[in-house]
């Protein structure tokens, strides 16, 4: 009988036959046999013995000879056939070249998804890039969701990264057809933001004030900042003269390969966030405080002092810029310290836009004081309980300059716009304000804040205008409605 073994390369099993060329000389041939090594051993050998056997057959059978030459020589030489790379190499493969692609905040996103979790389950699987069909992938999902216990969204976050990969891979023909399209993905989860009311974000201004924690919760809960935009904001953002804020500069922690890493940039995190802001008196008052205790904590401190971020805002007192971890972190520990309903610190951001839906601001102007990429990011931001709730939650309070009374709210919203809209830009103001009172109880609209966002919407120069493109709230000028 010919002798043979099986030998491992790339993940699978091949017949190695102990073959003699015409002079004598031993020359092994290979045959594929198609099978992963993995769980494939005892299948493997059989086929071993089996091929072993046909082959010294047909060597004995001298009326078979040309068959058997003809075969050998069909067989690979040296190089086995290639069934290409194994999908778990592939997605390392596929994340190296991104790695110069994209950002790094991405890459690292990339990177703790690949190779935590894609990699180590279909590594173990054994499967190559051309055998991989949508159940694989399908099975996949549902292992994540009901062993590791994820979330759909989760889920879906794995998904786009297997798509991209073999859509890449389609598109340099390593595969006929893109499996990761012909799967069912598992639902979207519908997240539905939480928020303090106005006498709960009051409260809470109240309970951080003087702390350092108090820049942070005013910029998110009274500006909607994100929190990479609270410590990013820079001194050459704020304009004095103007009484304007930019938002343009942002810090942003990644953390890769079990490391922390910082991340700088001087652009938001879309065109849409890089956004002007009115500074208001109170807040004008608040920075002015900081940049003179700044001041004073670098006169104290002498040499100990960091100068590395003396253009940033929110330092400490030894000068270190803050760490958007400690926000986080410190957030909580006060909501919890001073017997407060526990929130995000992001959910600040959520408090803004409901106080803002509440008063009749509309979506599209609170996504763009928020600095929203697109209208549906803002509108899944409130269910329509939340927004009645909100709405309802102001009765006989002063938000924003309305004073309104529960069942005049609908009617007021829709017959003040009707009747601003009937003036023409150099009409607006006092003779708007005048029909206004005529219409409805002079009470309903105290001189000289009445419904001042209606004024910037249509471009008038006054107090609720706003030349720096957008769109501005009026009362958000004074610090009633948040009792800054």
């Amino acid at each position: 009988m010919v002798a043979g073994h099986l030998q491992e390369k790339k993940g699978l099993f091949y017949i190695v036959l102990n073959c003699k060329d015409e002079e004598g000389k031993r020359k092994p041939k290979w045959i594929p046999t198609g099978l992963t090594v993995k769980g494939n051993k005892k299948r493997a050998e059989a086929l071993l013995l089996e091929t072993r056997r046909e082959f010294t057959l047909l060597l004995n059978a001298t009326e078979k000879e040309p068959i058997v030459e003809e075969i050998i020589e069909e067989m690979p030489a040296e190089e086995p056939f290639d069934q290409g790379p194994l999908f778990s190499v592939f997605m390392l493969q596929w994340l190296a070249m991104m790695k110069h692609q994209v950002e790094f905040i991405t890459y690292a996103s990339y990177h703790n998804v690949i190779t935590n979790h894609i990699v180590p389950y279909f590594e173990e699987k054994g499967l190559f890039l051309k055998e991989l069909l949508p159940s694989h992938i399908q099975d996949y999902y549902q292992y994540e969701l009901e062993e590791n216990g994820v979330t759909t969204n989760t889920v879906l976050h794995y998904h786009a990264n297997i798509r991209k990969a073999l859509k890449h891979a389609l598109k340099n023909d390593l595969i006929n057809t893109n499996p990761a399209d012909k799967i069912e993905r598992p639902k979207k989860n519908d997240f539905v933001g939480s928020f303090y009311n106005k006498q709960e974000t009051n409260i809470l201004f109240e309970k951080v004030k003087g702390e350092l924690i108090e820049l942070a919760v005013i910029l998110a809960a009274f500006y909607g900042l994100r929190r990479s935009e609270v410590v990013g904001l820079k001194w050459t953002a704020i304009n004095f003269e103007n009484k304007t804020i930019s938002i343009r500069h942002t810090v942003t922690p990644v953390y890769f390969e079990g490391q922390e890493h910082i991340i700088e940039k001087d652009r938001a995190k879309n065109k849409p966030s890089r956004r002007t802001l009115p500074l208001v008196p109170a807040f004008e008052e608040l920075l002015l405080r900081i940049r003179e205790l700044q001041a004073l904590n670098k006169a104290i401190c002498g040499k100990s002092y960091c100068t590395d971020y003396e253009e940033y805002i929110y330092l400490d007192k030894l000068g270190q810029r803050i760490k958007p971890g400690y926000i986080t972190q410190n957030f909580t520990r006060t909501l919890k310290k001073n017997g407060l309903r526990h929130i995000r610190y992001h959910d600040l951001r959520h408090s803004c836009a409901s106080l803002l839906l509440a008063n009749g601001v509309s979506m599209k102007e609170i996504q763009e004081w928020l600095g929203h990429s697109n209208y549906s990011t803002t509108a899944n931001l409130f269910s329509l309980g939340i927004q009645f709730q909100s709405i309802f939650s102001i009765n006989n309070e002063w938000c924003f300059g309305l004073l309104i009374k529960k069942i005049a709210l609908p009617s007021i919203l829709h017959e003040s716009h009707a009747i601003f809209s009937s003036f023409s830009p150099p009409e607006k103001g006092e003779n708007c304000r005048r029909e206004l009172d005529k219409k409805f109880s002079p009470k309903l609209f105290q001189k000289p804040r009445f419904f001042g966002k209606t004024l910037i919407n249509q471009g008038c120069r006054g107090r609720g205008s706003n030349p720096y493109g957008t769109h501005v709230p009026q009362d958000f000028k004074s610090q009633k409605s948040f009792g800054l």
